[in-house]
């Protein structure tokens, strides 16, 4: 399959052919019709990757510290080696996909093949053909909701998550504060909710679209004075900020246009050094919203399925997920205006360089779109110039491609005459890829029964999570193979006695 890939290290945005992943317990495979690329996240990763060594570590002081840490606690050199394996390691671009369900994992109750779903999650809902995503992370589309909307549907979560945090209530004052997507996702939600709704950005074209939305908006030099007439001198009761800026202007204009003790909600990245004296005479209260909602950077709810109660939880993650998109069926939220690009998957790059100013055009949403191929078994790519050694004695498969392969045991094998790099998997299929390429195997696989069934491989490699240990030596001792496994063979005393 085909899937967008950025390399951290040299700052190369590419799209390469990676097996398709396979599901495990708790996961769909879902086929994709369409993606959505943020133009801030992940304009922010790109423009990170294309920066020189020294232009990372002063972007990043945060990552520098855990460096030096690490550099006191292990040593210079282990630590130069992990730094370097960790930006050499390909990173999937995306997070908000739609797509329909093409094959189902254990313990997928509720969800069926052929359901159309759009999905959530970075490192899930990637730029590719195909996604393996949780199902907390999956959300069932109403049969008058395409593809393309449907792809919104991360941002509309966004969205949805900072107009909660600021607790409006029906028929009240809310100002928005920048028309980019999450803002002009935001006026639609928050007049859906009954509000009065201003919104403000610096683009006329863009004061103008969200006019046509039927939303009064206004550029940055008038916003003062429509505020003071809007809200008949009262202030707003709350402003969301969905501005893309290191400025602090919009800090600044919220604490002007509030009324006393209203609410601020950044959603945007902005400038935060507060103007302390508006702020403390009106008392104003501010919050950073963090993402989709309560859930977000839970690995329970989102990897291992568990929900919260709705009686203590009312709107987690995915709760706003379903509502962004029962809003889209209704026609309460429409983002069709808002699609300004459309690329095929294998001219993803080409996105890349519309929302990093490359292409110096003026885009808003910009999207992905994927080709309906019939779905074949490509859960395994093969690197053909790779040269059989006849006179090896290891004929060897690998299970599990994550640091310790790529950092520790694979340098150590490349350049060993008595082994032959048969055959790598993980479940994802992307890091097997790249540690295929890299160290020279034949093949990489998303399937372990490929390699434990592979008939040219005499030993397999066991590097993968320490729960999955045991059962991988147990089906590659029955299927005749010798088996290195790493620490630990076993995580109990059941496990060990098999």
């Amino acid at each position: 399959m085909k899937q967008l890939l950025q390399n951290i290290k040299d700052g190369k945005t590419i799209v390469e052919e990676v097996p398709i992943p396979t599901p495990r317990e708790g996961q769909a495979l879902v086929k994709v019709s369409s993606s959505l690329v943020s133009a801030g996240t992940e304009r922010m990763v790109v423009e990170f990757a294309e920066k020189s060594y020294l232009g990372k570590a002063r972007s990043r002081p945060d990552l520098v510290k855990q460096t030096l840490d690490k550099a006191k606690r292990e040593g210079i050199m282990p630590t130069v080696q992990a730094v370097f394996n960790r930006l050499d390691q390909p990173m999937g671009l995306g997070y908000s996909t739609a797509g329909t369900i093409v094959a189902l994992g254990k313990n997928m109750q509720g969800f069926k093949v052929g359901q159309r779903v759009a999905c959530a999650g970075g490192g899930y809902a990637t730029h590719a053909e195909y996604n393996v995503v949780p199902r907390n992370l999956l959300t069932p589309l109403p049969k008058n909701v395409d593809f393309e909307s449907a792809s919104f549907t991360t941002l509309g979560a966004i969205s949805l998550h900072g107009f909660r945090l600021a607790e409006t209530q029906l028929g009240e004052n809310v100002a928005v504060i920048g028309l980019g997507l999450l803002g002009l996702l935001t006026i639609q939600l928050a007049s859906a909710a009954g509000c009065n709704v201003l919104g403000v950005d610096i683009d006329p074209k863009r004061v103008k679209l969200a006019s046509s939305l039927g939303i009064q908006a206004v550029t940055r030099p008038q916003a003062e004075a429509t505020a003071s007439a809007f809200t008949a001198n009262r202030g707003f009761d709350s402003i969301i900020i969905c501005a893309d800026t290191s400025s602090n202007d919009p800090v600044e204009l919220a604490g002007v246009i509030a009324r006393d003790r209203a609410k601020v909600v950044a959603t945007g990245a902005v400038g935060l050094n507060f103007p302390r004296k508006v702020y403390y005479e009106k008392e104003i209260a501010f919050i950073n919203s963090r993402s989709y909602g309560p859930g977000r950077y839970d690995l329970n709810y989102e990897e291992n399925g568990q929900d919260y109660p709705i009686g203590y939880v009312r709107w987690t993650e995915g709760r706003n997920f379903q509502a962004v998109v029962d809003l889209m069926a209704s026609g309460k939220l429409n983002v069709a205006p808002l699609i300004s690009h459309r690329f095929d998957i294998e001219e993803g790059v080409k996105a890349y360089e519309v929302i990093t100013g490359k292409k110096k055009e003026p885009f808003l949403g910009v999207l992905l779109t994927y080709p309906e191929r019939k779905m074949k078994e490509e859960r395994k790519v093969e690197f053909p110039s790779i040269v059989h050694r006849p006179t090896s004695v290891v004929k060897l498969g690998v299970l599990g491609a994550g640091l310790f392969a790529n950092s520790t045991l694979l340098p150590v094998l490349k350049n060993n005459k008595d082994f032959e790099l048969v055959g790598i998997a993980s479940s994802g299929g992307l890091h097997a890829q790249h540690s295929g390429k890299k160290f020279g195997f034949h093949y990489a696989t998303s399937s372990e029964d490929e390699i434990i069934n592979d008939p040219k491989i005499n030993t397999v490699a066991i590097l993968t999570r320490h729960d999955t240990h045991a059962d991988l030596v147990l089906k590659a001792l029955k299927a005749g193979k010798n088996v290195f496994v790493e620490k630990p063979l076993a995580v109990d005393s059941r496990q060990l006695q098999q």
